[in-house]
């Protein structure tokens, strides 16, 4: 990695160890520590995930008109001063108003570091940049988390205080450390997209042209569903009420997930890398729908306690091997699709994607606590619909889109790609770093 590129994977890991001391605390501080109740804790979360929601789609055009930089600087204060209110207010009101700024500004930093990786690597370096964020992401989430176990005590609110004033200050640090990054000024190239392919105009208009980019975000949006919208949702509720798993098991299967994404983070990289993405998250879908037959079979009450326990951690690290392969997957595809000049235009548009998905998370509650083998059959067949849709999504990738490794032969002089469907000719100068 070159400077610029460490320094923005410090920051965005700096961050993720901030947020980790707050994201497993918040319904407790809320509901109990604050005496404001159930009903004002899961409005807090809505509040939350409004503010994604509303900042999101005018994101991407300011970070391709503005550069990232700004974007991030901006939002980390907003998100600094979100936590830090968070941490100070006592009534309903400036607890929702400070959840909304908190979520806006963790937003709008996703797409516009994911900007910032992509100016700073090439095709062929983009996999690994991308899978690095992500394992110091959850390598930041759970110190930081464990960390905050250690500091928070339920009968003195001053300590929930400290905890987000310590994610204010972390946001802050990313503000300064993306302060300091030179972002390299590099040519970009205007024959990455097939020109056949490429969508007619810019903004929300010539991405919904664009038949690969709206086929992924409809990928995105199942799978986000389907893992990250149901592991404090649904799968809670489907563990808790159906399977008989206690809070505790609850935690060791969090903490199951989190410690299958670090430890196969690189392992997996390297059998992924190399290959098609499309076939890499169909095989996704495979291992989730084993994970979710696993989970059903904890539920069904042919063997002790032990095993049911046993049969829900697995789950969680199944659906964490998945997040491994995902990670060097989806977000450079999402690049790799981008015409020149809207790269934050589609990294916001796949961020805003996820964001609905986690929102619409909680609708699997009432099916998992009380029509549990439903829920599970349901799953199911949505993990073997992501399998469906991912392979379909494979047709309409050019050859080097869908296997990012095809251009370092491109670059070396080696045989042309074979034409696919809109493939381009010769990507020339595919390996150098891509401009928004």
């Amino acid at each position: 990695m070159g400077a610029a590129m460490r320094r923005i994977q410090a920051g965005n890991a700096l961050t993720a160890f901030g947020i980790g001391f707050t994201v497993p605390f918040l319904y407790i501080y809320v509901a109990q520590v604050r005496g404001l109740g159930s009903m004002a804790a899961t409005s807090a979360f809505v509040a939350f995930a409004l503010g994604a929601l509303v900042a999101l789609p005018v994101t991407g055009r300011v970070i391709d008109r503005r550069g990232p930089v700004p974007v991030v600087i901006g939002a980390a204060v907003a998100a600094s001063v979100g936590a830090i209110s968070l941490g100070l207010s006592t009534g309903l009101v400036p607890i929702l108003l400070s959840a909304l700024a908190l979520g806006a500004g963790q937003a709008v930093m996703q797409p516009a570091l994911a900007t910032m990786i992509v100016w700073c690597s090439t095709p062929s370096t983009r996999t690994r940049a991308f899978a690095f964020q992500f394992f110091m992401q959850n390598l930041g989430l759970g110190i930081g988390g464990l960390i905050g176990g250690q500091i928070v005590d339920e009968t003195r609110p001053g300590s929930f205080t400290l905890l987000f004033g310590i994610e204010a200050v972390m946001f802050l640090v990313l503000a300064g450390v993306i302060a300091s990054v030179r972002m390299p000024q590099v040519q970009g190239f205007k024959d990455a997209m097939p020109k056949d392919s490429a969508p007619a105009g810019s903004g929300w208009k010539g991405l919904l042209r664009h038949k690969a980019m709206v086929q992924l975000c409809v990928l995105g949006f199942v799978l986000f569903f389907a893992c990250y919208g149901q592991f404090e949702s649904g799968l809670a509720a489907f563990g808790t009420e159906a399977a008989g798993i206690s809070p505790s098991t609850l935690g060791f299967a969090l903490a199951a997930n989190t410690g299958a994404i670090v430890v196969a983070q690189f392992v997996v990289l390297r059998l992924v890398e190399k290959r098609r993405r499309s076939r890499v998250i169909a095989l996704v879908g495979l291992i989730w729908t084993v994970a979710w037959v696993i989970a059903g079979f904890s539920a069904l009450g042919h063997g002790s306690a032990m095993m049911a326990a046993a049969a829900f951690i697995t789950t969680y690290a199944l659906f964490g091997i998945g997040e491994a392969m995902l990670s060097p997957t989806l977000a450079p595809l999402v690049a790799d699709l981008a015409p020149e000049g809207s790269v934050g235009q589609y990294n916001s548009a796949f961020a805003l994607v996820k964001q609905m998905a986690l929102a619409l998370g909680p609708l699997g509650v009432p099916l998992g606590a009380g029509v549990p083998m439903l829920y599970i059959g349901i799953f199911v067949a949505v993990s073997l619909g992501i399998a469906w849709l991912a392979l379909r999504l494979g047709g309409q990738l050019t050859p080097v889109q869908d296997n990012p490794s095809l251009s370092r032969v491109v670059a070396q002089g080696g045989p042309a790609v074979p034409a696919g469907p809109a493939a381009p000719a010769v990507v020339a100068g595919a390996a150098e770093p891509v401009r928004a």
